[in-house]
């Protein structure tokens, strides 16, 4: 990638604004009636199992590079951080939490972020860990598009569109409001709302229903590992392993084909709730999203990747099936691996 790209992908892949930083996101109540839901509904499977079938489609959308070989599995990628939804395409799953859903004040919020007239909220999502080790690669979510979304699209390919810079005319307005809740040590947040070449930013403790309202799907973060480095090991993590609470135990239990591998206190848990929302400008945008006007289809938009990567005398066979081909799926990652420049290391506080 050459200068000039870095340069034009750095002014797309940043938010239409800085993130901005929230205390007493939700009530107590409200975040009791959350956590009893997660507790009652478990197990729950780990981030990549919720996302990912192949090492390339992971590496697709962690933005970690190339790697100098692809023998490595999943399972040797696992980590102990773990997914689960309270709602997806605009339907809140549990009755309960409806108005922690569709949420007056988090709409007021993006549409105020974006200075825009209209909001919707999509879908609600938890991340649950205690002490873990995590990469330290920035990424952005799953970037939604007109005519391809993370209902009908793997997150892997939109990600790859995003940092493509190549369909940025059809980029749907999202907005999310992010909020953490952690008493234990690191578990931080960093973020480059500046693009990714420059300067990070870290949201500091305490971290105690603190949140953010942020984009991103096209601002790089990352979560930073949690606990003390002692801490973090969880031998026979696995892909496939899944986390729940223990009622008798009254805490949280991992485990990997039924076998419990670690335990976490209650005070050892990190809980964040991402809620998201779709924004729209103004009533003609509104109708663009919702009448399909102008949607893009995957065949579209591998037809524009081709074109692209042949243009820069990458090649590349025409995959048969480009949603499953692992070669093809490892050219894309070659070819759109943006990253952040700046060091991670030292970020500047929020």
């Amino acid at each position: 990638m050459n200068d000039d790209d870095l340069t034009r992908l750095n002014e797309i892949l940043r938010p239409v604004a800085r993130p901005q930083v929230l205390d007493g996101v939700y009530s107590d109540d409200q975040h009791a009636r959350m956590l009893d839901v997660v507790k009652r509904n478990g197990p729950w499977k780990t981030i990549t199992a919720n996302h990912f079938d192949t090492v390339e489609e992971l590496m697709a959308t962690s933005n970690g590079g190339v790697p100098d070989n692809f023998d490595l599995t999943l399972d040797d990628m696992a980590t102990g951080h773990f997914r689960g939804r309270f709602a997806e395409d605009s339907v809140c799953y549990y009755t309960e939490l409806e108005d922690c859903f569709f949420n007056t004040h988090f709409l007021d919020l993006t549409r105020s972020y974006w200075g825009a007239q209209y909001a919707r909220p999509q879908r609600m999502l938890f991340n649950l860990c205690g002490p873990h080790h995590s990469g330290l690669n920035a990424h952005l979510d799953a970037v939604t598009f007109r005519g391809i979304r993370i209902e009908n699209s793997p997150v892997w390919l939109q990600n790859v569109m995003g940092r493509s810079g190549l369909f940025t005319e059809h980029l749907v307005k999202m907005a999310q409001v992010i909020t953490r809740w952690y008493l234990g040590e690191n578990g931080t947040f960093t973020y480059w709302p500046d693009g990714p070449a420059g300067q990070p930013v870290r949201l500091e403790h305490p971290l105690w229903n603190k949140g953010v309202v942020v984009q991103n799907e096209m601002m790089f973060h990352r979560g930073d590992p949690v606990g003390r480095p002692d801490e973090r090991d969880i031998p026979g993590l696995r892909h496939r392993s899944v986390i729940g609470y223990d009622t008798e135990h009254d805490d949280w239990a991992i485990t990997t084909d039924v076998e419990v591998i670690r335990r976490y206190r209650p005070e050892e848990m990190r809980l964040l709730v991402h809620w998201s929302a779709e924004v729209f400008q103004d009533l003609d945008e509104v109708k663009k999203n919702m009448d399909h006007s102008d949607d893009l289809t995957q065949d579209v938009v591998f037809e524009r990747l081709l074109a692209d990567m042949h243009a820069r005398g990458i090649e590349v066979d025409d995959p048969s099936d480009p949603l499953h081909d692992r070669d093809f799926i490892r050219a894309l990652v070659a070819t759109y691996s943006i990253k952040p420049t700046t060091d991670w290391a030292t970020p500047n506080a929020a």
